[in-house]
This record gives structure tokens, sequence and C-alpha cells, in this order.
């Protein structure tokens, strides 16, 4: 799972910022839940290879896989995340997470509060169960790459 220096092509759609600022524009549920879906048209798709039972993500509603590598070419390490699912809503979802985790340093990520994210943006009231189950087994997934990550960056550095 953990591949260090591999370059993976993921777009960040919009900025954590941005995603807050065009919630509180939209205001209700219904116009929110539309503009997740907008989002999840916009999501790069992923590389049919990387669509392996490896990369996919259990525990989802729908068909969910996800790469993840460091890429150590920049001058922070950062993490590189691509991810699809078949719902374009589910799509969206990924957005959020891209916007909260995509180029950051392992440490940034691990120190990312999710819950306020997602409580910020509404989402924790507004997702069904079985969709937050994904969305965490997400969550799950990227923080476990970041944690194996910044161990083996500390211990380069030893």
């Amino acid at each position: 799972m953990f591949e260090e220096g591999k370059r993976v092509s993921a777009t960040t759609v919009m900025t954590l910022e941005e995603l807050y600022e065009e919630f509180d524009f939209l205001g209700d549920w219904d116009a929110r839940g539309d503009f997740l879906i907008d989002l999840g048209f916009e999501l790069p798709k992923l590389p049919d290879e990387a669509k392996t039972d490896e990369n996919k993500i259990k525990r989802c509603q729908n068909n969910v896989w996800m790469t993840l590598a460091l890429n150590t070419s920049a001058s922070a390490p950062s993490i590189e995340i691509s991810a699809q699912s078949d719902s374009y809503f589910v799509n969206g979802l990924i957005v959020v997470l891209l916007a909260m985790f995509q180029g950051k340093t392992p440490e940034e990520i691990l120190n990312v509060d999710v819950k306020q994210v997602l409580s910020k943006l509404g989402l924790d009231r507004q997702v069904l169960a079985s969709r937050k189950n994904g969305l965490f087994e997400m969550v799950t997934r990227i923080r476990e790459f970041a944690a194996h990550a910044q161990t083996a960056l500390d211990a380069a550095e030893s």
C-alpha cells in the first residue's frame, strides 16, 4: 500500500475555504446536495487499472476505489490522492476529502479535524449512515497511509 516517490495524478477541484463559502451561500441541504453531485461530475476519472480489489474501499454503499502515494519530489513530502466512485454524490464527497487532504504533508493530514470540517459543511447531519461508513473508511485509509508515510519519513531523517 505504501509507495514512496510514485506520482499520482489527481486534482483538487476546490479548496476547503471555497467549499465553506459555497455551502454557506447555498444555505439549504437540497442545494448543497445538488452541488455535491455537480462536484462529482468534475472529479477526475481514475484509470481502469486502478480499480482493483486492493484499492477498493470496503463498507461503502457504492463502489469506491482510492490510490494514495507519497510525493517526495516537492520540498515538503505530500500525499497525493486519486479516487472515484460509481456514484456522483459519493464523488462529491471525495472532492470534500480532496479539499481536506490533497497535497498535504502526512503530519498536516493527521492533524485535520475531520468531524469539525464535516460539521461546518453540515455533512455530519445530512449524509446517511451508510454513506458515512464509507466516508470514514476513506478517511481511515488516508490517515493510515499518512501515518505510515510519516513513520518512514521520520526513520529516513534518523
